[in-house]
C-alpha cells in the first residue's frame, strides 16, 4: 500500500499534507528545488496511477519546465506562489505539445495551442506536469454514465476506496490532488463537475463566478455555465491558484459591463489567498443562511454531518439561519438540460471547426454528427461502458443561440438559479449560503450508472455564482464537502469563510488507497 507520510525529499512536509506556501518556504531556502518537486511527484504518478487512472498523461517536458523554473528563481527571484509548482490539467483544458482530448480518441490527432488559463499558469512559473482524466466529454454524452471514466483514461478510482466513484467530470483533478499525484490541479465545471468530485475525493475547490477565468480553450459544453477553476488541499491553495487563472482575456466573451468587476475581484481574490494562507480569517459576525433542502435526500450519517457544521459555525460566531428555502430550485434542471443541449451543438460545432487548423490530416471530426458517427464507427471502444444519448438529443437540436425555444429555455433557466439565490440573501440579510455539497462516494457501476444521491451545486452553476467547497466530515471512510455560495464575484468573502471553517476544524485527512469500504448512509 503506498505511503502518503512519504515526506518530499527536500522538504519538511508530506505528499499528503502539503502546502504551497511550504513548498515555496522550501524552494527559498534552497532545501528543495522545482526540479526535484516535479521528479518526486512524476515518481508518485508512475507508482499510484496505475491504480488510480487520475492521470491521462505526463507531460514529457515537465522536468525540462522545472529546470527552467529554477533559473527563473535564481536570477530573479519567484514570478508567483506558483514558482516552481507542478499543476495537473484537465484534460479539456489545452496544453500546446499535448493532446487536448476529453478523454476521446476523436481528438487524438489534434494539438491546439495552450489555452488562455494555461498561458496564465505559465507566465507565474507553474510546471504543468500531465494531463487529468475526466469522465469523457465533461460527463455530456450520456444520461446513464459512470463518472470518471474515458475511453483513453479508463476509470478513475477514488482514493479513499478504489472501488468507489470520484465524481465527475473533474474527475481525475480530484483524484490527483487527493492522492498527491501533485499539490492542486485545474478542474473545469458546467454544473457540479469541479464541486462534486472536490467533495467526493475531499479536498477544497473554487467554482468562480462565470467570467471570472477565460472560457478560450475549454472544450465546450455551454459559453454560458462553463468555467475552469482549482482543486488544491486547502483553501488557501485554491485561491492561490485561482489567483493565477483569473487573468482578464480579451478574447473571452465577458460583458463589458461585467469587466470592471471580473478585475476587481481578481485583485480581491489575490488578497484573500495571502490572508487565508496567514490564518486571517474569521466566521464572527458572518451572516449565513444553511440549504438543507439541498441534502434532503441524505441518509442519517450524511445529514448529521450538516448538523455537526452548523453548530461549529455557530460556535465560531457566524449568525446562522437555520434552514433557509431557494424558491424554484427544482424547477431549474428542466430548462438548464433544454438549454445545454442547444449550447452543446452550438459550441462542439464551432471548437470541432476551429481545431482542424491544429493538425489531424483530416481525420478530425468536424461536427457532432460526425462525432456521433465516429462513436458508432468505433463503438466497441468507445460505447463500451454507455451510450451516447445525450449527443444525439444535442444533435437533434437547432444549435443555434438565437432559437426562440433556446431563448426562451436559457432566460428561464437563469432567472430561476438567481431568484432562487437572491430570496434567501434578501429576506434575511446573509451573506452566503451554506450547504453540503453531495454525497459520499458511490460504488463505480457500469450496470446502473452514476449513485446519484444529492448535490447542491445547480443553483450557482445555472446563475454564474462562485462557490468554495471545503471538507467537512467522514461518513464510512469516505469524505463529503460543505460548500459556501453567494452573489456573482464575491469569491473573496467565500474563500475567507470557507477558510475559516476549515482551519476551526481540521477534518481532512489523506487517504490509503483502501481497496473498498463499508457502504455509506
Amino acid at each position: 500500500m503506498p505511503d502518503f507520510r512519504d515526506e518530499i525529499p527536500g522538504s519538511r512536509t508530506s505528499a499528503g499534507r502539503v502546502s504551497l506556501a511550504g513548498l515555496q518556504v522550501d524552494m527559498a531556502s534552497g532545501l528543495l528545488s522545482s526540479a526535484a518537486l516535479t521528479g518526486f511527484y512524476l515518481q508518485r504518478i508512475d507508482h499510484l496511477n496505475p491504480a488510480l487512472h487520475a492521470v491521462i498523461t505526463v507531460n514529457l517536458d515537465a522536468l525540462a519546465e522545472a529546470a527552467a523554473s529554477d533559473a527563473v528563481r535564481v536570477a530573479d527571484g519567484p514570478r508567483g506562489p506558483l514558482e516552481g509548482i507542478p499543476v495537473l490539467i484537465k484534460d479539456n483544458v489545452q496544453v500546446a505539445g499535448m493532446p487536448t482530448t476529453a478523454g476521446s480518441p476523436a481528438l487524438l490527432s489534434a494539438e491546439p495551442p495552450d489555452a488562455f488559463c494555461v498561458q496564465q499558469l505559465r507566465a507565474a512559473g507553474a510546471v504543468i506536469i500531465g494531463k487529468a482524466n475526466l469522465s469523457e466529454w465533461a460527463n455530456f454524452r450520456s444520461g446513464h454514465s459512470t463518472s470518471g471514466w474515458s475511453t483513453l483514461g479508463g476509470q478513475t478510482a477514488n482514493p479513499y476506496a478504489l472501488d468507489r466513484n470520484p465524481s465527475g467530470s473533474s474527475s481525475g483533478s480530484a483524484a490527483g490532488v487527493a492522492a498527491g499525484l501533485a499539490p492542486v490541479a485545474v478542474g473545469t465545471e458546467t454544473d457540479g463537475s469541479i464541486l462534486a468530485p472536490a467533495s467526493a475525493c475531499g479536498v477544497a475547490a473554487i467554482k468562480p463566478t462565470n467570467g471570472l477565468v477565460s472560457r478560450r480553450g475549454l472544450v465546450p459544453i455551454s459559453p454560458v455555465q462553463d468555467t475552469a477553476g482549482p482543486l488544491a488541499l486547502s483553501v488557501a491553495d485554491a485561491a492561490a491558484l485561482l489567483s493565477v487563472l483569473a487573468g482578464a482575456d480579451p478574447e473571452d466573451p465577458i460583458a463589458p459591463a461585467e469587466q470592471d468587476l471580473a478585475e476587481r475581484t481578481r485583485r480581491a481574490v489575490a488578497s484573500s489567498a495571502d490572508r487565508t494562507a496567514l490564518g486571517d480569517v474569521s466566521l464572527d459576525g458572518a451572516r449565513l443562511g444553511i440549504w438543507r433542502d439541498g441534502s434532503a435526500a441524505a441518509g442519517p450519517a450524511t445529514a448529521a454531518l450538516l448538523g455537526l457544521a452548523v453548530a461549529k459555525l455557530r460556535s465560531l460566531g457566524a449568525v446562522v439561519t437555520d434552514p433557509v428555502t431557494l424558491p424554484g430550485a427544482d424547477k431549474i434542471r428542466e430548462p438548464e438540460f433544454v438549454a445545454l443541449q442547444h449550447e452543446f451543438k452550438y459550441g462542439i460545432n464551432a471548437y470541432l471547426a476551429y481545431l482542424a487548423g491544429f493538425g489531424g490530416g483530416g481525420s478530425l471530426p468536424g461536427s457532432l454528427a460526425e462525432l456521433i458517427d465516429f462513436n458508432q464507427r468505433n463503438s466497441d471502444l468507445v460505447l463500451s461502458r454507455f451510450g451516447q444519448d445525450i449527443f444525439i438529443t444535442a444533435e437533434a437540436t437547432s444549435g443555434d443561440l438565437t432559437d426562440p425555444g433556446y431563448l426562451s429555455a436559457r432566460r428561464e433557466a437563469t432567472r430561476l438559479a438567481r431568484d432562487a439565490i437572491a430570496a434567501p440573501l434578501a429576506t434575511h440579510g446573509l451573506e452566503a449560503i451554506v450547504a453540503l455539497t453531495a454525497n459520499p462516494a458511490g460504488l463505480t457501476d457500469y450496470v446502473l450508472g452514476d449513485h446519484h444521491v444529492f448535490h447542491s451545486c445547480g443553483p450557482a452553476a445555472v446563475a454564474g455564482c462562485p462557490s468554495v467547497t471545503v471538507p467537512c466530515g467522514y461518513v464510512s471512510g469516505l469524505p463529503v464537502g460543505l460548500s459556501f455560495f453567494g452573489p456573482r464575484w464575491t469569491e473573496p468573502r467565500l474563500i475567507a469563510l470557507a477558510g475559516a471553517f476549515e482551519q476551526a476544524t481540521g477534518v481532512r485527512q489523506p487517504p490509503a488507497l483502501a481497496a473498498s469500504v463499508l457502504a455509506p448512509r
